[in-house]
C-alpha cells in the first residue's frame, strides 16, 4: 500500500471517529436538554404546588376569619336583641311598680288589702305570736285590723289568735321623686316570728317581683313570640 492509500485510509478513519464523536455529542447534548427540560418541569411543578397549597392556606384563614367575624356579629346582635327586650321588660316592671303607689292611696280598698296581706302572712308563719313592721303611714291603718285579721286566721288555722306586735322599726316610705335610688316600699306588710329566724316578706313590692318571676315567660312570649331554644 502505497503513501496515498495510507493517507487517504487515515483520513477516512479521521472522518468516522469524528462523526462519531459528532452523533455521541448530539445524543449527550439531547439528552442532557431533556434531562433539563425534565428537571425544570419538576421545579416549576413544586413551585405551583407550593403556591397552591399557600393559597389553599390562606384561603382557609380567610375563611376562618369570615366566620369568626360573622359569629361576632351575629352574638353582638343577639346581645343588643336580648338587651332591648329585657329592656322593654324592665321598663313594663317600672311602670306597674309606679301603679302600686295608686294602690295605698285608697283607702278603703287598701285597708281590705293589709288585713288579708297579714292573714296570708299568718298562714305562713303559723306561728303563736309574730312581729309585723309596716310603713309608719300605715301604722294606723294596720292597727285598725290587726284584730279581724287575727281572727280570720285563727277561723282558717283551727289555732287560737296569735299575739302580733306591731314593731317600731318602719319600713321605707312610698318611692319619693328627688330620692328614687333610696330605699322604698309601696305598701304591704312583712311578718316575722319573734326570735326573727322565720321572714314572710309580703310588701306590695315583694309580690310584684314575685309575680313577674313567675310570669315573665308569658310575658316574653306575649311580647316577642316564640322563643326557638
Amino acid at each position: 500500500m502505497n503513501d496515498a492509500d495510507v493517507s487517504k485510509q487515515i483520513q477516512q478513519m479521521v472522518r468516522f471517529i469524528r462523526q462519531e464523536a459528532e452523533e455521541k455529542a448530539n445524543e449527550i447534548s439531547v439528552s442532557a436538554e431533556e434531562e433539563f427540560n425534565i428537571e425544570k418541569l419538576q421545579l416549576v411543578e413544586a413551585e405551583k404546588k407550593k403556591i397552591r397549597q399557600e393559597y389553599e392556606r390562606k384561603e382557609k384563614q380567610v375563611e376562618v376569619r369570615k366566620k369568626i367575624e360573622y359569629s361576632m356579629q351575629l352574638n353582638a346582635s343577639r346581645i343588643k336583641v336580648l338587651q332591648a327586650q329585657d329592656d322593654l321588660v324592665n321598663s313594663m316592671k317600672e311602670s306597674a311598680s309606679k301603679h302600686l303607689l295608686h294602690v295605698s292611696q285608697h283607702h278603703h280598698t287598701y285597708k281590705h288589702l293589709l288585713k288579708d296581706l297579714i292573714v296570708q302572712s299568718l298562714l305562713r308563719l303559723k306561728e303563736p305570736s309574730v312581729l309585723l313592721r309596716c310603713r309608719k303611714d300605715d301604722v294606723h291603718l294596720v292597727e285598725s285590723v290587726l284584730h279581724s285579721a287575727e281572727e280570720e286566721y285563727s277561723e282558717k288555722a283551727k289555732v287560737h289568735p296569735p299575739e302580733i306586735i306591731v314593731d317600731h322599726i318602719y319600713l321605707p316610705p312610698a318611692p319619693a321623686h328627688h330620692d328614687a335610688h333610696g330605699p322604698s316600699c309601696s305598701g304591704g306588710v312583712v311578718l316575722a316570728s319573734r326570735d326573727g329566724k322565720i321572714v314572710f316578706e309580703n310588701t306590695l313590692d315583694a309580690r310584684l317581683d314575685v309575680v313577674f318571676r313567675k310570669k315573665l315567660p308569658e310575658i316574653r312570649k306575649s311580647l316577642f313570640g316564640q322563643i326557638a331554644a
